[in-house]
């Protein structure tokens, strides 16, 4: 008997140093690296491409890169739970060394798909990725990136670098990967079939159903109809206080938007204005780069995807 615990005590022992060994690794490795494929593209930068680039950004790169002067040179994510560590944005202006003015187009292209950088440091998941988004809208967000925009004005200034706690460190290991680069184009959908609009704009290119869906760790962002609670809300957000901001169901349930015309439903998503006249709080930002043909499509889709019964307070 005494012999048996022996054993069981060296082993438990050789356990507990593997697995303190391990940890250690994660911890001073950090974020994995991966290999990088490179992609050759050269993008036309039309004024037409910048205007798109432009109005999709706005809802999307903007918020995040923005500092207080408009630059998009990074800044603190403040709605980033603590969990994850303290987590700044990059700069993304046309600075050759502290920006993304010595990228190729192929690279931010690569980068937008899978969630790699140049060098193969994989981005975590509070870096958006859009492995749904139409391959002519990804270029024309590259195409606004290489425009004269002010916003986009080289400039030096530049974010302290991120500092990822051992949770994402640990999660990039076992869970979080990068995404598959996509075998075949993606196409825009045919602005005449208004629930197909809907779907895309839900399901890829302002990915509606990240944020309301139940929880961001139950998401699918490669089959988002599979994802826990698909636009039923919940989702625990975060203001730029730090308070839970429980997301909205969308479903067309009388706990959701069930009771909302047309018109109100364009109210919200593009002015941000409830029905009864109070404004939406952050994060739910106003879409008013969304057309009133494009938001009428949402409304569309989401009337033909299942009703979820839940009252968010």
């Amino acid at each position: 008997m005494k012999l048996t615990l022996k054993w069981i005590s060296i082993l438990l022992g050789i356990v507990l140093t593997l697995m303190a060994g391990g940890a250690a690794f994660i911890f001073v490795r950090g974020i994995p690296n991966y290999e990088v494929n490179n992609i050759e593209m050269k993008v036309d930068v039309t004024p037409e491409r910048v205007t798109n680039g432009q109005r999709i950004a706005s809802m999307l790169c903007i918020q995040c890169h923005a500092a207080d002067d408009g630059v998009l040179t990074g800044k603190l994510l403040k709605d980033v739970p603590k969990e994850f560590g303290a987590i700044y944005s990059k700069n993304i202006t046309s600075h050759r060394d502290k920006g993304i003015g010595n990228w190729t187009d192929g690279q931010i292209y690569y980068l937008l798909r899978t969630g790699l950088r140049p060098n193969g440091q994989y981005l975590p998941p509070y870096m958006p990725k859009f492995p749904l988004v139409a391959d002519e809208d990804l270029k024309d967000i590259i195409a606004w990136l290489r425009s004269d925009s002010p916003a986009l004005a080289a400039s030096e200034q530049e974010a302290p670098e991120s500092e990822p706690s051992f949770l994402t460190k640990f999660l990039c290991t076992v869970a979080f990967k990068p995404l598959p680069f996509p075998e075949k184009p993606i196409l825009r959908p045919d602005t005449n079939d208004a629930v197909g609009l809907g779907k895309y704009i839900v399901d890829g290119q302002i990915a509606c159903f990240a944020c309301h869906s139940k929880d961001f760790k139950t998401m699918n962002v490669l089959e988002p109809t599979k994802s826990e609670g698909y636009c039923g809300g919940g989702n625990p957000l975060l203001n730029m206080a730090g308070a839970v901001v429980p997301s909205a169901n969308i479903t067309f349930d009388e706990t959701g938007i069930g009771g909302y015309t047309e018109q109100q439903f364009i109210d919200a998503v593009k002015h941000g204005k409830k029905r009864d006249g109070t404004m939406l709080r952050y994060p739910m930002i106003p879409h008013s780069g969304l057309s009133d043909t494009e938001v009428k499509g949402i409304y569309a889709y989401l009337q033909t995807i299942p009703k979820i019964k839940n009252k968010v307070q």
